[in-house]
């Protein structure tokens, strides 16, 4: 039966906190762009850490926003926030979109709604990384972490039932949907602002290699500084914080340099200058790879993760499937001898499109019913309604 088209839906976006400009509040910045007239919920909102753009949105918060320093300590209050969701009042709403990274798809939709989960990650801590995360927390917090991880996986499993559509930002992700909430999503990249960088005239590429990112453990910094230490080769390191840089430029050899964090100019321009990107931690997705292609440089990454989805072996970049040192020194020896560094920059630039903001749109929009599809988008195939 068709259904009359909605001039203009209303719109919920439900995201899971508002503390900083990282890659899940580039995601909501689009679906902004694509909804100006979404109101966003989130459990603790900080101005002064996100854009002018969210900023300019109607915010509303949880309960959890009332508990005490809650924007520094919102990790702690964990425990409170599905049932915080829950008490969100979303009469007259037509369309939620929840961008789930912590809690977010817990909310209960009106019966005529639409939901759609835009997923970067379920719960790491709960789930896959439970082990390491509690491994790594202090004492009181290893004590507590089986009764909460127990209780919160119970509601999350739970709460994926009340979802009309799942979209995944990689295959990796949708694969991690499909195990611990028993459901299928569509694999909808998310936006890469590729049309910011652009690839340096060939006379100016550098002999190093470049690592860029926050330098935590999980994104192994270390295994690249082993390697570049043992290879010899130049390796510039971008990122921060200064504690970590620190401690890692400690084990570094002299053919080894830190800029620490640098100014988004000065990133794009080493990223356009690099013989490659080095990309050695598994991630859900990894922006910063698609950068480098859209900068016209190759990746060399390891091949688990979202780096799967954007890596191309062989034509952007290289994959190697041994997370060590050694297997990282042995994919810089194949790049050279296959002398990958050379590979057509228009070609990689062409590739990162793939990710670009226009491509995130169309996939995303696709997905909804045709009566909420925004107003400024294609005619595209759309789920039975």
């Amino acid at each position: 039966m068709l259904q009359t088209p909605i001039s203009q839906p209303r719109v919920a976006i439900i995201h899971y906190w508002l503390v900083g400009m990282r890659g899940g509040e580039k995601v909501l910045e689009s679906l902004v762009r694509l909804f100006p007239q979404a109101d966003i919920f989130t459990h603790v909102h900080d101005p002064e850490r996100v854009s002018d753009q969210i900023n300019a949105q109607r915010i509303t918060t949880t309960g959890v926003a009332r508990l005490p320093f809650a924007t520094r300590m919102y990790q702690s209050y964990l425990p409170f926030m599905p049932r915080a969701l829950e008490e969100l009042d979303l009469t007259g709403y037509d369309l939620v979109l929840s961008s789930e990274a912590g809690p977010a798809k817990g909310v209960i939709a009106p019966p005529d709604a639409y939901h759609l989960c835009y997923c970067h990650s379920p719960m790491r801590y709960v789930w896959d990384q439970y082990h390491t995360y509690r491994d790594t927390a202090g004492p009181l917090a290893r004590r507590v972490m089986p009764h909460v991880a127990h209780r919160l996986r119970s509601w999350d499993v739970t709460s994926a039932a009340r979802v009309d559509g799942f979209a995944a930002n990689s295959n990796h992700v949708a694969a991690r949907i499909h195990k611990y909430w028993r459901r299928d999503a569509a694999v909808v990249h998310p936006p890469v602002a590729t049309q910011d960088f652009a690839p340096a005239p060939r006379n100016e590429i550098g002999d190093y290699y470049l690592w860029a990112g926050e330098l935590a453990p999980y994104k192994r910094p270390d295994l690249a500084i082993e390697a570049f230490s043992r290879l010899g080769l130049p390796l510039l390191v971008i990122g921060g914080p200064e504690k970590a840089r620190a401690r890692l430029a400690r084990s570094a050899r002299e053919n080894i340099a830190f800029a620490g964090r640098v100014s988004p100019e000065m990133f794009r321009h080493h990223l356009a200058r690099c013989r490659a990107l080095i990309f050695p931690g598994e991630e859900d997705f990894g922006i910063v790879p698609v950068e480098a292609m859209a900068a016209g440089r190759p990746v060399i990454a390891y091949g688990r993760g979202g780096a799967l989805d954007s890596v191309a072996d062989g034509r952007t970049g290289l994959l190697f499937h041994q997370q060590s040192a050694e297997g990282l020194i042995a994919a810089i020896e194949r790049f050279e001898t296959e002398r990958l560094h050379d590979l057509d920059p228009a070609h990689l630039v062409n590739h990162a499109r793939r990710f670009s903001e226009p491509a995130f749109r169309q996939g995303l929009a696709a997905l909804l019913p045709t009566r909420m599809q925004p107003a400024d988008m294609l005619p595209l195939s759309r789920p039975a309604e």
